[in-house]
């Protein structure tokens, strides 16, 4: 199947917010989604190696901050 890889990452970069938690050291976030993807941020720097056995990844400072602002770009409500 063909699809549009970039918005696939604008996507699972949004919906990292959703699971995503701050603690003394990094955001973390679940990495349950498509490994591809995952992959993908990591090149591009947002995320950091998605690969070993915890359940969740790091994202970078500039990752966090985009997840978050495609988050509320996707999935917020106007008030």
């Amino acid at each position: 199947m063909d699809y549009d890889a970039d918005k696939v990452d604008e996507m699972v970069l949004a919906l990292l917010y959703l699971t995503s938690s701050q603690d003394a050291y990094a955001t973390r976030a679940w990495k349950g989604l498509d490994w591809r993807a995952l992959d993908r941020l990591h090149k591009k720097g947002y995320i950091g190696d998605p690969t070993g056995k915890s359940a969740t990844l790091t994202l970078t400072e500039e990752g966090a901050e985009l997840s978050k602002t495609l988050f509320l770009k996707h999935f917020g409500t106007k008030h």
